[in-house]
């Protein structure tokens, strides 16, 4: 005990044991899921808009005939849902993540991923409806 001051610290009194709940790789899979969507919304956007600005002409040639022609193909119909799904649900995964990292109640944060859940159901909901259901003689 020489050079401690006569300081002596007890041994702890149990181990540290560690609390496991159901263990799952939820947490691995929501990450793979955000570098694997990234990428891959990358190139289904940089491919969008490459396509709409520089191969077909430019914005100013976007309107409803042009979203009607577009959406005519099941190749186009599959492109944009594949964004639109792949962008929700990266956001969705991102803020789940902030809501856990900043929420300290666990009521709080149950609340708060459920209204995230619902509004992103919605959104997913939505968009897949517009996308297939798409009337070109509304116009």
């Amino acid at each position: 005990m020489s050079g401690t001051g006569g300081v002596r610290i007890d041994p702890p009194r149990s181990g540290y044991t560690r609390r496991l709940r159901g263990r799952t790789n939820t947490e691995l899979y929501a990450w793979l899921f955000m570098r694997v969507s990234g990428i891959l919304l990358v190139v289904l956007v940089l491919g969008h808009l490459f396509i709409m600005n520089i191969l077909d002409g430019g914005v100013q040639r976007i309107n409803f005939g042009f979203v009607a022609g577009r959406w005519a193909s099941p190749f186009w119909q599959v492109w944009d849902l594949l964004m639109l799904w792949l962008a929700q649900l990266h956001g969705t995964n991102g803020l789940r993540t902030v809501i856990n990292d900043y929420t300290r109640k666990d009521a709080v944060r149950f609340w708060l991923k459920m209204a995230l859940y619902a509004a992103s159901a919605l959104v997913i909901a939505l968009g897949t409806l517009v996308i297939f259901t798409f009337d070109p003689g509304i116009g």
